[in-house]
């Protein structure tokens, strides 16, 4: 499983860094912390700042609002930022709905819309990043700006095929029991996790991501990913940039899937200029 090997080695050994000097408990911070029901499953997200609303929309299995520490530290001193947890991550319920990208959406619609009624920008990563563009297409009028990283073309794949290994609960644990015990122990629903794998699994090999939705986009959009991906060619970020208008790509060299662990003063170095 590259993806959790990669990952996993990654998240555990900046999160095992950062906690030396971390002030504020990102993802499990009751200050910040706030729950919202969106009609069958309450979504938890926390809120800093003030400011112009930075929405931000994390990644998968091993993703969580925590993973987004390097960029609060930056955007909550002049913006709004708010983060929200997707179902069955973190702190956030799972429901019993299957999972979609549009699911995932409208949920971040949702939280957002009660939190403000402006137009926001909105930086997602990887499951996070399809979600921001499910959103963007969907809700143009709420996205102003868009920047997501290690998500391109998502093309439907065809009837019988799988496109990623499938997670368990098993697999997981035994590859790193500490990370996701420190996981399960906030999530609200522990005993649901195997189950919510399988949605995630169901999601990953049949929900797609592509062409009909970059061509309902019509905000200013950075792509952004590393050479290295594991997960998609270069050439299929360049397909997402060719088919949003008004969109830029910015590739990070010597970087995989996880950008802004690999070389965060680079990745803010494309983002803060296009915020402004």
């Amino acid at each position: 499983m590259k993806f959790i090997k990669f990952i996993g080695l990654v998240c555990c050994s900046i999160i095992s860094t950062w906690s030396v000097s971390q002030k504020i408990n990102y993802g499990n911070n009751a200050s910040a912390g706030r729950y919202f029901d969106v009609g069958n499953c309450k979504l938890y997200f926390e809120v800093y700042g003030e400011g112009k609303p930075v929405v931000l929309l994390h990644g998968g299995v091993y993703g969580y609002i925590d993973e987004f520490e390097p960029f609060l530290e930056k955007l909550r001193l002049t913006n709004q930022v708010i983060c929200i947890a997707t179902r069955a991550h973190g702190k956030s319920e799972i429901g019993h709905a299957p999972f979609s990208y549009s699911q995932r959406a409208e949920d971040a619609y949702k939280i957002i819309r009660s939190i403000t009624r402006e137009s926001v920008t909105v930086l997602g990563f990887s499951d996070g990043g399809f979600a921001a563009l499910k959103l963007a297409a969907l809700h143009p009028e709420l996205v102003n700006k868009l920047i997501t990283i290690g998500a391109g073309d998502l093309p439907k794949i065809p009837s019988g095929k799988t496109r990623y290994e499938q997670y368990t609960r098993e697999s997981l644990m035994k590859y790193d029991s500490t990370f996701f015990k420190s996981r399960l122990a906030l999530m609200p629903e522990p005993n649901r996790w195997a189950e919510s794998l399988s949605m995630l699994n169901d999601m990953y090999n049949n929900d797609f991501v592509s062409v009909e939705t970059f061509s309902k986009i019509k905000c200013p959009t950075l792509i952004m990913a590393g050479d290295r991906d594991e997960y998609t060619p270069t050439e299929d970020f360049l397909k997402c940039r060719k088919a949003i208008r008004n969109s830029q790509l910015a590739i990070i060299a010597g970087c995989g899937h996880v950008i802004f662990y690999c070389n965060f003063p680079a990745v803010w170095d494309a983002i803060e200029p296009f915020l402004k």
